[in-house]
C-alpha cells in the first residue's frame, strides 16, 4: 500500500474529529449508548473513498453498531457533508470497520492475570 500524502493525511484527521464528534452529538441515537471511538481514517488518493475503523464498547455490541452505521450510512454522510463542505468538493464515500485492537488487549490482559 503507498503511502498517503500530507493532503489526505490533513483530510483524514478532519473527517477522523468530525466523524468522532458527530457520533456523540448528532447522530449519538445510531449508536444507542455504546461508546464509539473513530480509530482511524484512511483517505484514497483521489479523496473520494474513506476507509473509517471505529472501535466499539462494549465490544458485545460490535454487530448491531455496524450494523447502524452501515444502514444509516447517507445519513452520516449528509451531515459530514454539512461540516466538511467549505473545505472538501466532494463529500467521500464510507466504509466503516471494525477496529478489534482493544478487545485483543482486553484478552492479552485477561491471560496475563489469570
Amino acid at each position: 500500500m503507498e503511502k498517503e500524502n500530507t493532503r489526505q493525511q490533513k483530510i483524514a484527521r478532519q473527517i477522523q474529529k468530525d466523524l468522532g464528534e458527530m457520533l456523540g452529538r448528532e447522530l449519538a441515537n445510531l449508536v444507542r449508548g455504546a461508546m464509539v471511538t473513530v480509530t482511524e481514517v484512511r483517505m484514497s488518493p483521489d479523496l473520494e473513498y474513506a476507509r473509517v475503523w471505529v472501535s466499539v464498547f462494549p465490544f458485545e455490541w460490535h454487530g448491531v453498531i455496524m450494523a447502524s452505521l452501515e444502514a444509516n450510512n447517507w445519513r452520516i454522510r449528509k451531515v459530514l457533508g454539512a461540516k466538511v463542505r467549505n473545505q472538501m468538493r466532494v463529500v467521500p464515500e464510507l466504509t466503516f470497520a471494525l477496529d478489534d485492537s482493544f478487545e485483543y488487549v482486553e484478552k492479552i490482559d485477561n491471560l496475563l492475570n489469570k
